[in-house]
Parts: C-alpha cells; structure tokens; sequence
C-alpha cells in the first residue's frame, strides 16, 4: 500500500460510447488513485543557455526518428549520442516542430539542459459510471502538468482503488486536501481519454460498483439552490452532504456552477471543497446535475462544479 496526495491542480485508440443522449448513470463518489503517462515527455523546464530552441510546455516525441515515451529511453538516446546533435520533434500548441540540439557534457554525462516528466499520479473522486458499458467519468478537470498548467497528453493510463487516509482542512488562502491509501499493484479500471472536463475510462470488473441509476440532467433544468454532492472524505465510506448551488456560468468551461458547503458534517471534516473532492458528483432534485472541480482558494467552503452534461460530451472521442 501507498500514501498519495493529490498535486495542486490534478489519446489513445479506444472507442467510448457515452453520448450526449446517455440518460441515467450511477453517482459514485468514491475516491480513486489515478496514474497517467504521457504520450511523448513533457519539458517542464529548461536551463538558461542550453537547448534554447526547446520551451517550457513543449511535448518531446522524437528524437532522430525514434519515438520517445519515457524519461529513461531519453536518457539513454542522449547519453549515447556521443555529442552529436540530435534531431528533436516537438509537439508545442498542437503544432510539430523539428528542431536541432547539441547535448553538452555536465558531470560526465551528455544533458540537453531539461526538465522532463513522463507521468503523473493523485487522487480524485470518480463521478458517474454506467453499468451497461463499464465506462466511467471522473474529476470532472483534466489531469494539467503541475509546472506547465499544460494538459497531459495521454498515453496509457489505469484508476487503483482507495480510501482517505487523513484530511487536511482548507482554510482561507490554503486548499486543504486528501491523503489516500491504494493498493499500486492491482489497477481496476483503464483510463483512456483526459480531457478539459474530466478523465474517462472504463473498469475491469463491471460489477465494481452498484447502485441506483439517476437521470442526467439537461443543463437548462440546474437551478439554483439547496442540492448535495456524494463524497468520499472518510476511510472508504461515501456520504452525501448538503450544498447550495448559488451561481451559474455557463461560459466557464469546467466552472459553469459555484457550490457552496452547507452540512456542518463536512465542514467539520474538511472545512469544505478540498484537493481529492474532484469528480464529487452533485446531485439536484433526484438528477445528476454535475460535478465539483475546484475550490475557491479564498473560501473553502465555496468551489466550483461542471455540468453533467459537459462531462458526458467530452467523454466522447472527437
């Protein structure tokens, strides 16, 4: 077992079948351990003077032809080039860039001068699954690198089964946040889209979760006023807790509802909306209306929710 915590903000071939038109779902509410691995290496920084045509943000997914996945196998390119420049292809805004760099020696080794990350790890909150298909939705946000704010461009990702720890309550100008323990050897469901609005997948075992199916709500039905989010903030237990739509944007991407906490329960536990409460499903009214994305840094008892139905469009292969 491990101890993981979420980071400050959490494209493969596989055909999902969620449609706009899907109409009722399972709430989950459970919190999950998420790894993810990109597809290329992320530059997250890059030293003053080297490997200056390379920028912060940039994806590596070549390297003299070769496709490149991991840090190490670049490493390895780079540490047997033997000082020779080396022909870098770049994905930067969705664009292709080729570029020449000249590796320098430092500490006996050949280096480019950057900073890479091939994966990333936290905890979320799962949001909807449907036990027809075995497909879920999750954090109702993509999974952005920590330095980049960029979104990680999926290769191969997995969803591990969890439960929290210890809680750190949020207080004004500090997001609190949950600790999880998982089990890294046994992973329960593929996640095979990362997007704005959420991750997606689908689980190993179809008959993981159960429970009522609820109907999704069109987004012209959210109103505001009292509702509730379904939580996992204790041990494995999930609970509902009371909230309170109080505003709506509709422009917003994954912000279109502020939420704010009104069950002295969970203010007592966590002060409010805190890291790991991504994907909490919000339910209104006997509907599935959307689910929480963020918190309010300022106010933790305040935090943002996506609407259901911008969830299930965007966990569609467009």
């Amino acid at each position: 077992m491990q101890i993981i915590r979420l980071a400050a903000a959490f494209f493969a071939a596989f055909t999902l079948t969620i449609t706009a038109s899907a109409k009722s779902l399972v709430p989950v509410g459970k919190t999950v351990a998420v790894k993810m691995f990109s597809d290329g290496v992320m530059v997250v920084g890059v030293e003053e003077g080297m490997a200056s045509e390379l920028e912060k943000g940039d994806v590596i997914t070549h390297i003299n032809d070769t496709e490149i996945d991991t840090v190490i196998q670049l490493k390895e390119i780079v540490n047997s080039c033997d000082g020779h420049e080396l022909d870098v292809r770049v994905n930067r805004d969705g664009h292709v860039i080729n570029t020449g760099v000249t590796p320098v020696t430092s500490d006996g080794a050949y280096k480019l001068g950057l900073w890479i990350r091939d994966s990333m790890a936290g905890i979320g909150t799962v949001t909807f699954y449907d036990p027809a298909t075995g497909q879920f939705g999750a954090l109702g946000h993509g999974v952005n690198d920590v330095d980049t704010g960029r979104l990680l461009p999926l290769e191969d990702g997995a969803i591990m089964g969890s439960e929290v720890a210890s809680v750190k309550k949020g207080q004004a100008g500090t997001p609190g946040q949950l600790t999880g323990r998982f089990d890294d050897m046994t992973d329960i469901g593929k996640v095979t889209l990362n997007t704005e609005y959420g991750i997606f997948g689908v689980m190993n075992d179809k008959n993981l979760w159960t429970g009522e199916t609820l109907e999704t709500a069109k987004t012209n039905e959210i109103k505001n006023g009292p509702a509730q989010i379904i939580s996992n903030v204790q041990g494995d237990e999930v609970q509902r807790f009371d909230v309170e739509i109080i505003k709506q944007n509709d422009s917003r991407d994954d912000r279109n509802m502020v939420i704010k906490v009104t069950d002295e329960r969970l203010l007592a536990i966590t002060g409010g909306i805190v890291q790991g409460m991504s994907g909490s499903p919000i339910i209104q009214d006997g509907k599935l209306v959307g689910a929480v994305t963020h918190v309010l840094v300022g106010d933790p008892t305040k935090g943002y929710g996506v609407y259901i139905e911008n969830m299930i469009k965007h966990g569609e292969i467009v």
